[in-house]
């Protein structure tokens, strides 16, 4: 069973390191496979926020001597989720959970790329510079 866990561990360490790279596989070999681009590339935007939340928790980890990276992100997108809802009950006055948690997640995915790009930039800088 250990095994097994730390194989797990080390394929989304992998995966993870350079999340385009998985978001391009599944981009392009899902489309290829059913002909819709449109759903490809919402398939490759939902399995590469996995990895870039993963990714973006470790480089706010490791930047700023923190363990709150990916309690911080779980916040977020808990309080985004509750805004959405709301403003989506005060507009229909009913709450679709589904769509509300696949907006949050959608929209996760283009913060977390910012996110990554910014704290990659940052953690590269700090490596270079630091004595």
């Amino acid at each position: 069973m250990q095994l097994i866990w730390e194989s797990i561990k080390h394929v989304y360490a992998s995966l993870a390191v350079i999340p385009i790279v998985p978001f391009l596989l599944i981009y392009f070999g899902y489309g290829a496979y059913s002909g819709d681009r449109k759903k490809a590339f919402r398939l490759a935007m939902d399995v590469t926020t996995v990895l870039l939340i993963g990714c973006v928790a470790v480089l706010f980890n490791r930047i700023f001597d923190s363990s709150f990276g990916l309690y911080g992100i779980i916040l977020i997108m808990l309080l985004g989720g509750g805004l959405l809802g709301n403003v989506q009950y005060r507009s229909k006055g009913n709450v679709d959970m589904k769509r509300v948690a696949r907006a949050i997640w959608r929209m996760g995915f283009f913060l977390m790329g910012v996110f990554y790009i910014l704290l990659m930039c940052i953690g590269i800088g700090s490596s270079l510079f630091t004595v």
